[in-house]
This record gives structure tokens, sequence and C-alpha cells, in this order.
């Protein structure tokens, strides 16, 4: 039940999906999924420590960067079906397709440019 409940209160939040469907290609770091949802930083991490805790997904540092990535293959069952199920339920979604066209432009550039600038805002 506890595994259950941590994720459907994952999966709740728009936010978190746009987050999750913006994984499914490769690992983002922090400073990407910023700029992608437009949220402050520690919104973004707070999203994304629910995330980790429903096993969605898995983090690592490298330096002072913090990179997320779905959770590799021994996802259980339950979880893999509700990515599934996502994914499927959200393919032609205008706000999805926005957020692809959009991570296709944060991707090409580096992204220590992109969280130096990050920082560096008011």
């Amino acid at each position: 039940m506890r595994e259950f409940m941590a994720i459907t209160k994952a999966l709740a939040d728009e936010q978190r999906v746009r987050m999750l469907l913006a994984l499914r290609r490769h690992e983002l770091c922090v400073c990407q999924i910023v700029s992608l949802v437009g949220l402050a930083t520690s919104t973004v991490s707070k999203h994304m420590s629910i995330l980790k805790q429903a096993r969605l997904v898995e983090s690592r540092k490298e330096g002072r960067w913090i990179y997320y990535r779905l959770t590799s293959d021994d996802l259980p069952p339950m979880v893999q079906q509700a990515m599934d199920w996502m994914s499927d339920s959200l393919a032609d979604d205008p706000q999805i397709e926005r957020d692809q066209q959009r991570l296709e432009e944060i991707c090409a550039v580096d992204p220590q440019q992109l969280c130096g600038s990050a920082r560096n805002r008011p």
C-alpha cells in the first residue's frame, strides 16, 4: 500500500508528470529541469524528492550538479505500469509536445553554462 500511495502522490501533480516525461530520453541536470518547467530550483528539488521517494527517478551528483534519470531496469511492475500508462495517456498532449520542443533547445546548451546563468539571474 505504501508504494502505491507514493506513486499516486508523485503522479498527482502536473509539474512532476512533466518532469518525468522529460526524463524519458536521457538524464537531465536540475538546471535543465528548472529551465523547462519555469519553477524555482528549490521547488524542482522538492518535486524530484517526491519522485525519488516513489522510486520513479534516481539521481547522481557530479561536482556541484545533480542529475536525474528515470529509475533503471529493476523497476517494480507497478512502477513500470504507471510509467507506461502515463506515457501512453499523454502522448499527444500539447503541453508535453511543447516541453519536448523546449527540451531540445535546452539540451543544446552546455548544462554547466545553463546552470551558471540560472544562478546569476535576479
